[in-house]
């Protein structure tokens, strides 16, 4: 019997020397050199040593009983250094207490060491053996004392930090003193609590554990993420809940007769269901973690996981197609809830619901811009707890809730959205999944995510207006390049109708006359594609660039100075739009006429150098500088004509030349006129130059 509570004592021991062995690491990896984060480590490292002496005894006797019960006292001593420190910052008139111990531990540490040198006659067995009993129950009852000073003279506020640690000390200081006065009491020590004393102290070592890492103060940084403690947490209550259930199968097996066997696998089918469900749960998860939040973290939410996961979410919420609903839902899991709903501000300052999430309700309601709601949510930027305002209306000053914010089902707070203080909206949150207490840390999380959440509606919102301005600028320019042909148009069938009472009955004025009104609908026609479907209607085909610059000369001759055309070239074959780029060259030949006077010159003329063909149109006009050219030529509405001009003619120009890989190059001086180059590109199987195809192009 006795052989094996010595073996129950070795693992026990072993056990208890492991368990410290772990703490005693992770304490000593994170120390940073403070005090108080010196004495803890040098509790626990002679606990350790402690715990291996009693081990190495109860399982190879060895060292000798005298060096066994010299070791006892140090754990005492250690621990009770430790909390001297603590209770030097909370009470200093602990010393006297402390003293004693000290010298009690340090004669119950010499008693063994120096009795064999002692005169047996001196030693009485049964009066040594007393008062070695007697000087433990009396470090137990210092101990206990002076961890019951410690718990009551610390803030009611801040116990939950040394809670666990008055716990497990006090738990072994209990114990020792119930197992030394059972000795005192019977004059021996009962060898089954002395085996099980191991156990003991390797249960206490989670709960130290729990308190290191609620004391930073302590220096030690023991980290246990709260995904791996809900995980740990779901494993054991899984692990537990099997365990009973198969208890529970055998007994069923055992006692069911004939049933027995069917009846067992029935009830494990249902067990595993049940699991299954319950690990699926929202509901049991969120309470899960708002158990371990409460007890064993000292701030509920690890923010930097939470931060994490909320800024991704809004990222995601730009790919969604209904991003609004998807701001509402990221706000919503940041405290477990099940539902939202938000309301943003419309042009008039007045809110209506833009997005709900897993409820609805109060679609048609709308706030106006004046209510006490919004008004208070711009100047306090409070999250208000429905529930809080239903008990104390008085906590929030002057505000007046709608009656229809609380008619909302299961709503729990109201949320204001500020972005540099602009009230851009407010949304309601849903109750959460499991009871989940409305402190100031929740209250500062919910603010926090709010403002991140405000700022990406707000750019969301920016991001939509800047769309919506780029379709109306795209418009308007449309609108823009239509009018500028529209008046090229007008200005023909202004010369038509002006020639027409002075050589209408002329049969070659008839015959032009028919060819302008005919070039005139293609054009108009042209127009109209442009309209509907925003691009141009004409697609680049394989185009030769003479026929191009002839026919643009031709329908500008109608102006003065009649513009000449000089090409020594028959085809010049391009991949391009005809119309666009007859039209490109009707702008550039209509500037040079405006900008030279009736008896001046303007020439076309096509040139091939090389791998490129320019086309030069050129003149004797005005001229233009350097400053005109580089700041307002090119310039989209920039004009010199007055009411007459548009300024998009050498916008549209560049923009389309630009687009078949050429440019233009302008050479021009005040008073001396102007040469303007169209430089194109002939690279490509496409073009080609003196009739490498059969076939030309008609434009015009």
């Amino acid at each position: 019997m006795e052989l094996q509570v010595i073996n129950i004592g070795l693992t026990s021991y072993a056990l208890g020397f492991i368990a410290w062995l772990v703490l005693g690491g992770l304490l000593l990896t994170g120390w940073r050199g403070r005090m108080q984060g010196g004495l803890l480590v040098l509790a626990v490292f002679v606990t350790l040593l402690w715990c291996g002496i009693h081990a190495s005894w109860a399982g190879w006797n060895f060292p000798s009983a005298s060096l066994v019960q010299a070791a006892e006292p140090l754990y005492f001593a250690a621990w009770v250094i430790f909390l001297h420190g603590l209770l030097g910052r909370v009470q200093k008139r602990i010393g006297l207490v402390t003293s004693l111990i000290y010298m009690l531990s340090a004669a119950l540490f010499l008693a063994p060491l120096l009795a064999p040198y002692i005169s047996a006659s001196l030693l009485l067995e049964d009066t040594v053996t007393k008062y070695y009993f007697l000087g433990y129950v009396l470090l137990s009852i210092g101990g206990l004392f002076l961890v019951e000073n410690l718990y009551r003279n610390t803030r009611p506020e801040q116990r939950w930090g040394i809670k666990f640690l008055c716990l497990g000390i006090g738990g072994v200081f209990a114990y020792d003193f119930f197992m030394y006065a059972q000795a005192l009491l019977f004059n021996h020590l009962d060898m089954n609590l002395w085996a099980a004393r191991g156990t003991v102290f390797m249960l206490v070592v989670p709960l130290i554990g729990i308190a290191v890492a609620r004391n930073p103060v302590w220096s030690v940084d023991v980290y246990i993420s709260r995904d791996a403690a809900a995980h740990t947490a779901t494993l054991l209550f899984a692990g537990c809940y099997l365990l009973f259930m198969a208890a529970a199968g055998y007994y069923i097996r055992e006692f069911g007769g004939d049933w027995g066997i069917v009846l067992q696998t029935v009830f494990l089918f249902g067990a595993v269901v049940v699991l299954t469900a319950l690990r699926f749960s929202g509901q049991l998860r969120a309470r899960i973690k708002v158990l371990l939040g409460k007890h064993f973290f000292r701030h509920r939410y690890d923010y930097r996981e939470q931060w994490l996961r909320f800024t991704n979410a809004l990222s995601l919420c730009k790919q969604e197609a209904l991003p609004y609903e998807c701001v509402v839902r990221a706000i919503a899991e940041v405290v477990d809830s099940s539902g939202g709903l938000l309301w943003l501000r419309r042009r008039d300052g007045s809110f209506e619901q833009t997005a709900h999430w897993g409820v609805s309700g109060g679609e048609t309601e709308i706030l106006p811009a004046d209510s006490t709601l919004a008004r208070f949510l711009k100047e306090r930027d409070w999250v208000i707890n429905l529930e809080e305002y239903r008990d104390d209306p008085e906590l929030y000053s002057y505000l007046e809730l709608p009656d229809w914010v609380m008619e909302l089902p299961h709503a729990w707070l109201v949320v204001p959205l500020l972005d540099q203080g602009d009230l851009l909206g407010f949304m309601v949150v849903t109750l959460p999944r499991a009871n989940v207490p409305f402190n100031w840390e929740l209250r500062d999380l919910v603010k926090t995510t709010a403002c991140q959440a405000a700022s990406h509606l707000a750019q969301l919102e920016a991001m939509q207006a800047l769309a919506e301005a780029r379709q109306f600028e795209g418009f308007h320019r449309l609108s823009a390049f239509v009018l500028h042909d529209i008046k090229n148009l007008i200005a023909q069938q202004s010369l038509l109708i002006g020639a027409a009472s002075e050589h209408k009955h002329k049969p070659e004025f008839i015959d032009d006359a028919v060819d302008i009104m005919e070039h005139s609908v293609a054009k108009m026609q042209r127009l109209m594609q442009l309209l509907k479907t925003g691009v141009s209607g004409g697609k680049p085909v394989t185009t030769n660039l003479v026929v191009v610059a002839r026919t643009a000369v031709n329908n500008c001759t109608g102006d003065r100075p009649v513009p000449d055309f000089d090409c020594e070239l028959e085809e010049i074959w391009l991949t391009m739009d005809g119309d666009r780029m007859t039209s490109v060259m009707e702008n550039l030949i209509h500037n040079a006429q405006d900008a030279t006077a009736d008896d001046g010159t303007v020439t076309v003329s096509l040139h091939c150098r090389g791998s490129e063909v320019d086309i030069l149109v050129q003149d004797n006009g005005c001229g233009m500088d350097a400053d005109f050219i580089r700041d307002r030529l090119f310039r989209p509405f920039d004009t010199t004509k007055g009411d007459t001009g548009m300024g998009v003619g050498a916008y549209e120009c560049k923009e389309y030349v630009n687009s078949l890989g050429g440019e233009i190059q302008i050479e021009s001086e005040p008073g001396r006129g102007t040469r303007m180059h169209v430089i194109l590109p002939l690279q490509g199987r496409e073009q080609s130059v003196n009739g490498n195809y059969k076939h030309m192009e008609s434009v015009g």
